[in-house]
């Protein structure tokens, strides 16, 4: 008979692996560390009775199933609460990419070579705030907002391209041509994460009907 310790640590990485939910993102609902969840799903230590039951609340299964060594059912993934930490944080940080982008201006502005070209600088700006929220939604966002920072990430390349080509060879008139590449990358953008939706939402029921059979 397995110990119960391993029956726990099993279950434990089913069903977060099932919630597609990675290990911080769990212990921040659990207001605990993402060390003390990977030593639950190691086996190494055991949750105390409070913990067990916020888990089963989580993932829309009993205290029983957790506990239990009999194959579990494929739960309904938690919905996500809206962390104002995290708001804060990414906001943060975009801010402080306008913020050194702000610094680097004043820099080239009263620089006479660079001067007329200062402004460039703002265009550029758009990229590296839309790869910060790529990262932080990364972390702790969602498919959405991962779709929405790679499409921003997408159109601040065709708007810096567009810019650049204009202010330094306008002789180039078929600029126009960015926009339908820019175009067909959001396109294949949108594609990835509704086949990225799809899998996740009936690899869930596939897996459980397969089991089903076997059982």
């Amino acid at each position: 008979m397995e110990d119960l310790k391993d029956v726990i640590a099993k279950n434990l990485v089913e069903l977060r692996t099932n919630a597609k939910l990675t290990q911080l993102q769990l212990a921040e609902m659990l207001n605990y560390s993402d060390k003390a969840v990977s030593k639950w799903e190691r086996g190494e230590a055991i949750p105390d009775i409070r913990v067990l039951t916020k888990i089963a609340e989580i993932y829309g299964v009993t205290l029983d199933d957790i506990v239990s060594g009999e194959n579990l059912a494929a739960p309904v993934p938690p919905k996500k609460r809206v962390n104002g930490k995290h708001i804060f944080i990414t906001t943060l940080a975009a801010v402080l990419v306008w913020f050194i982008a702000t610094g680097i201006f004043m820099i080239f502005y009263f620089i006479d070579p660079t001067e007329k070209y200062s402004y460039l600088v703002f265009v550029v700006a758009p990229l590296p705030t839309s790869i910060v929220l790529l990262v932080f939604s990364a972390l702790w966002g969602n498919r959405l907002t991962n779709a929405i920072s790679s499409s921003l990430i997408v159109w601040s390349c065709a708007l810096i391209f567009h810019i650049f080509v204009e202010t330094f060879t306008p002789e180039f008139i078929k600029i126009y041509f960015i926009y339908i590449i820019a175009a067909v990358l959001e396109i294949l953008v949108i594609l990835w994460f509704t086949y990225r939706w799809y899998v996740s939402k009936h690899g869930a029921l596939l897996k459980n009907f397969h089991r089903k059979r076997g059982e």
